[in-house]
């Protein structure tokens, strides 16, 4: 799977870094393990951070800062990473939905950045273009029913929109029955070694909660056009294995 950012994008963010992570999983109901490892950072965080001081996390506000420059309120959108800090800051239990899910949101929290965790096996086609989403275009997230995507950064596969930093879409999103995991990490803060961090962190996640190898990733940039780059897949291509 190719993963090519836009020119709408490059232009609000050329700065933008994202990794691919690919690897083949067994999904479980729960892991004791992993939760304890979630409730570890949890507790860190409720001594150290507060609603506020969230958002000065600069993954969470570069990521913020996007949703402006597209054209979406990032109060009343908040991406998912901030969402999720913001709930167990509030003293609110994290959702708990399936291994896979939970690692994720693990993944996410950590590091700040938006993460979108999908069933590879469901995309159409063999490339995902992340855009901005226009104004009407149909879009189911997860749990959330039918949003509004327009102004917001949104990964399209051959047949539509597939995962925003909102909210990912109810066609293409992990199962029980998911075998072959893909990850998108979004960094619209320009961190390059920060979001290899986060790939090569949940590759060991899931190396310890998932049966798997930790499989690969790969680096996609933006690159500004004012410079007469290209704005599209990135010139690191080279899989990584740990």
């Amino acid at each position: 799977m190719r993963v090519i950012v836009s020119d709408e994008i490059g232009q609000v963010c050329p700065e933008f870094v994202g990794a691919c992570v690919e690897a083949d999983v067994i999904n479980t109901t729960y892991d004791e393990s992993l939760w304890r490892e979630i409730n570890e950072l949890i507790d860190k965080y409720r001594h150290e951070l507060t609603t506020v001081s969230l958002k000065e996390m600069t993954s969470i506000a570069a990521t913020r800062r996007i949703y402006k420059a597209c054209g979406k309120d990032p109060s009343r959108y908040r991406p998912a990473s901030e969402a999720l800090i913001r709930r167990v800051l509030q003293g609110k239990d994290l959702y708990q939905r399936d291994t896979l899910v939970d690692l994720v949101n693990l993944a996410s929290i950590a590091y700040g950045y938006s993460i979108g965790g999908f069933d590879a096996d469901k995309f159409e086609g063999d490339t995902l273009v992340l855009g901005i989403g226009r104004e009407g275009e149909p879009y189911e997230g997860i749990g959330r029913g039918v949003i509004n995507i327009q102004g917001m950064p949104v990964y399209r596969d051959a047949k539509g929109g597939v995962g925003t930093p909102t909210s990912d879409n109810e066609r293409t999103k992990m199962s029980l029955a998911t075998r072959h995991l893909m990850v998108l990490i979004n960094g619209y803060d320009g961190n390059e070694q920060r979001v290899r961090e986060n790939a090569e962190y949940i590759q060991s996640l899931l190396r310890k909660y998932c049966q798997s190898d930790g499989g690969t990733f790969y680096i996609y940039k933006a690159y500004s056009s004012s410079k007469n780059d290209p704005i599209g897949i990135a010139a690191d291509s080279a899989t990584q294995q740990l």
